[in-house]
């Protein structure tokens, strides 16, 4: 029998997640053809990321808040849900939602428990649903996948979840994502109207990702260097407003530039392009904007918080993502120095090359075969 894998995220286009279940089943295919079977609750997303070809997908559709819900509420009355994934040998749960299966072997990826550390960051509703179903879901599932030695910790910390239930797998940049020919980079410059100097950040605009503070840094550099843009790659997420009142009251409308949605396939020229990306995100699970940045031959700036200083290690600039006037003071030492930019370019690449799909799959097969073992 095939494993299940649940790639609902990269039908529905969401973000990160959605990056993660299309890599990771991807890789598992090429590892193991023919092992594995997908799943997924599709919507009606316009950004499906692509999955791997040839392999079986079973789908539903139900709206995804009434799907959270009977995932949850069925894991509470203990009804199983195999009649919807068929006969299988394992059931993995790619983003925060696992569901209630009697008679197989489940594993869960825990991306991050940032509801719970940040809880003022997301919407009440959201914040109530994880808060409650979370910690069922970390107990029930057969064990568990964290994306960085960042979210074991908080695993083990906030949920008491034994640590050897837990293994460590990191997520790596798409092969796509390398350096860009000078012809790749001007046009993509010139589709998206970019300006010839400019800073990327790619990720959903929400509180977390400290885009306010990174708009107060941008007018401080602007002082000395009104070439100076941001570029801000990504939907609209929640709470964003403060983002957006950020922007006028450090008369930014001209030089915050926001492209919205962006196919993968443009992503690596927009990075190889910018001056520097900077994720100066107060919390990331993991932060993969930091590795296809690098694959790209970005130098990166980033938080030294969570994950973030685990990922970038020594090939990025880091600082107190707290403090708008100490980021402006890292990137401008970074934008003055172009011997410390090249450096970064070269530790970047071999630092990206360090994580790779073909290793996650290895180590998430097997985390499945110990786990059928022990069943």
């Amino acid at each position: 029998m095939s494993i299940v894998v649940d790639v609902s995220a990269a039908v529905n286009g969401r973000a990160g997640l959605g990056r993660y279940a299309a890599a990771l089943s991807a890789a598992l295919e090429q590892a193991r053809p023919g092992s594995i079977r997908l799943f997924a609750n599709a919507g009606a997303s316009d950004h499906v990321l692509p999955l791997p070809d040839g392999v079986p997908l079973r789908s539903i559709r139900l709206g995804y808040k009434p799907w959270r819900m009977a995932v949850w509420l069925g894991q509470l009355a203990g009804v199983g849900f195999e009649p919807l994934i068929g006969n299988a040998a394992l059931y993995h749960a790619t983003e925060h939602l696992l569901l209630p299966l009697r008679r197989m072997p489940t594993v869960l990826t825990v991306h991050d428990l940032i509801y719970h550390k940040f809880p003022r960051h997301h919407k009440k509703l959201n914040y109530w649903y994880l808060n409650a179903a979370m910690p069922l879901y970390v107990k029930r599932a057969g064990h568990i996948i964290a994306i960085s030695e960042c979210t074991r910790d908080d695993l083990v910390q906030l949920y008491h979840v034994p640590p050897e239930k837990i293994s460590v797998i990191y997520e790596a940049a798409a092969p796509h994502f390398k350096p860009q020919t000078p012809e790749q980079i001007g046009d993509v410059s010139t589709r998206y109207s970019l300006p010839e100097r400019y800073l990327l950040t790619v990720g959903t605009i929400e509180p977390r990702k400290n885009l306010a503070r990174l708009v107060e840094a941008l007018a401080i550099l602007r002082r000395d260097d009104p070439d100076l843009a941001l570029v801000v790659v990504g939907a609209k997420g929640w709470l964003y407003e403060g983002f957006f009142e950020a922007i006028e009251q450090h008369g930014q409308q001209q030089t915050v530039i926001l492209p919205g949605y962006v196919p993968d396939d443009d992503l690596p020229a927009l990075y190889a392009g910018a001056e520097a990306a900077v994720m100066p995100s107060l919390y990331e699970g993991f932060g993969l904007p930091v590795l296809e940045a690098m694959a790209s031959g970005a130098p990166v700036a980033c938080s030294a918080t969570s994950s973030l200083g685990e990922i970038a290690g020594d090939a990025a600039m880091t600082f107190d993502p707290e403090n708008a006037e100490i980021i402006a003071w890292v990137l401008r030492r970074l934008l003055d120095d172009v011997a410390l930019r090249e450096a970064l370019r070269k530790k970047g690449l071999v630092r990206a090359a360090e994580f790779s799909w073909e290793r996650a799959a290895k180590e998430t097969w097997a985390v499945y075969d110990r786990l059928r073992r022990e069943r």
